[in-house]
């Protein structure tokens, strides 16, 4: 009888620890985000839904009703570069200082009045204040450092990435919803729901719990940490070029997408406003999927690969102007929003607890600063011929994903995390244990 109980109660402990395993399984399948960065990916498909309601439409706003050119164009988005870049260095240094959620929230509500500004624009010139305030991407390093202390390292991609996902499925609609009530009501009214959205992603964000920075015990933050010391970390050099050749080549051709399909294909707002939708349903379901990828191999496999379907899409977009071909050339396309999150998930990952924010600045920054120029050159480009400038992206992406697959961006072996014989991420020490320039050269792709 003994000898039974004794089989029963090793069956049953088996059996629960089966179940325990199980749970562990599906959760390491299933990573959940905690209540914090939930809230944060609400904000996020909220704000982009007003976005989406005229960000996708408004090169087609400034060509058919302000009268603008490719140049003029191109200049509009040069501005918002250029402010862009200059705002990440002062959202990483505030985030850094103080609470990163203060931070997000103040960048919300510098885009409340934009859609108004644009609104009230009856030429180019009227929508520069605008598009100086839409470039001010104060919630860029200060979203960065929020999710990387606020989630596990292990699930660092996928919290990326499924933030980013929370931002492109709040365009999977918005841009047919705008492009049917743009041409149903007029573009005020989209201005208008835009700028109403945009506040209460603000407003969502007063409820997650408040971050206080971290100072570095060991060294003087201002000096460890300081810009210049930063610029000197060859590992963070090498991700800046990178991440300014992505975001130069994105730019290139961005703006001229739904420009492309107006005046090459002849679409209306509303079917322009439904493959927009698609492009972003795309975004968030490959934003998912590269970032498990990225986890569980390798983080550069996930960008190489999305720079390689991003070069592919754009040849499916100059190939034909069938909806059902430019269906998949869009879904294909929205690997391009993605790339963002991916590169910060890379970046973010070998960063100084104390120092972090402005760490994933610097690369954000010079990214911006170098792509200021990329919407006008695209415009020049499209001015000669509206395909120059998804053919220089197409050649370009290509050569990025071939280099980001080899390696050629990747640190040696100093490491927090290192990876096995299969190239799975792995680690080696916890952050805590290394003294402050040696978590500052902490490398894990």
């Amino acid at each position: 009888m003994k000898s039974l109980n004794t089989f029963g109660a090793l069956s049953t402990g088996a059996l629960v620890n089966r179940r325990i395993e199980d749970r562990t399984v599906r959760s390491n399948s299933f990573p959940s985000l905690g209540r914090d960065l939930t809230i944060a990916l609400v904000s996020n498909s909220i704000g982009s839904f007003g976005d989406g309601l005229y960000a996708y439409l408004l090169p087609v706003y400034m060509t058919r009703t302000l009268g603008s050119n490719s140049t003029e164009i191109g200049a509009l988005y040069s501005i918002v570069n250029l402010f862009a870049a200059s705002t990440l260095l002062l959202g990483g240094i505030l985030a850094d200082r103080y609470d990163p959620k203060r931070v997000m929230i103040a960048g919300w509500a510098l885009w409340v009045p934009v859609p108004v500004i644009f609104s009230l624009a009856t030429s180019w010139p009227g929508m520069v204040f605008g598009m100086m305030l839409w470039g001010f991407w104060l919630g860029g390093p200060s979203v960065a450092a929020y999710v990387v202390r606020a989630t596990d390292r292990q699930k660092l991609t996928f919290a990326f990435t499924a933030l980013s996902a929370g931002w492109s499925l709040g365009y999977v609609f918005s841009p047919a919803v705008g492009g049917y009530f743009a041409e149903t009501f007029g573009m005020r009214i989209v201005f208008a729901l835009a700028s109403i959205l945009y506040a209460s992603a603000g407003f969502v964000l007063v409820f997650i719990t408040g971050q206080q920075p971290r100072v570095d015990s060991h060294m003087s933050l201002e000096h460890s940490y300081s810009f210049a010391h930063l610029l000197r970390r060859r590992e963070l050099l090498k991700h800046s070029v990178l991440f300014s050749l992505t975001m130069f080549t994105l730019m290139v051709f961005r703006p001229f997408v739904s420009r492309f399909l107006a005046d090459i294909y002849r679409y209306s707002e509303a079917r322009i406003g439904i493959l927009g939708s698609i492009l972003f349903f795309g975004s968030s379901v490959l934003g998912i999927l590269l970032g498990r990828l990225g986890d569980k191999w390798r983080r550069s496999y996930s960008l190489s690969t999305s720079l390689g379907l991003c070069s592919f899409s754009l040849v499916l977009l100059l190939a034909s102007g069938e909806f059902s071909y430019l269906m998949i050339a869009l879904f294909l396309a929205g690997s391009s929003y993605t790339m963002w999150s991916l590169l910060n998930a890379i970046i973010t990952s070998q960063s100084p607890e104390s120092a972090r924010a402005r760490w994933v600045s610097i690369p954000q920054a010079l990214a911006m600063f170098t792509s200021t120029f990329a919407p006008l050159l695209g415009g020049i480009l499209y001015d000669y011929s509206p395909k120059y400038p998804f053919m220089l992206a197409i050649g370009t992406m290509l050569l990025l994903a071939l280099a980001v697959a080899v390696g050629i961006f990747e640190k040696s072996k100093v490491a927090i995390c290192s990876e096995d014989a299969d190239g799975r991420n792995i680690a080696l020490t916890s952050e805590a244990q290394l003294d402050p320039v040696s978590r500052a050269s902490g490398y894990q792709t």
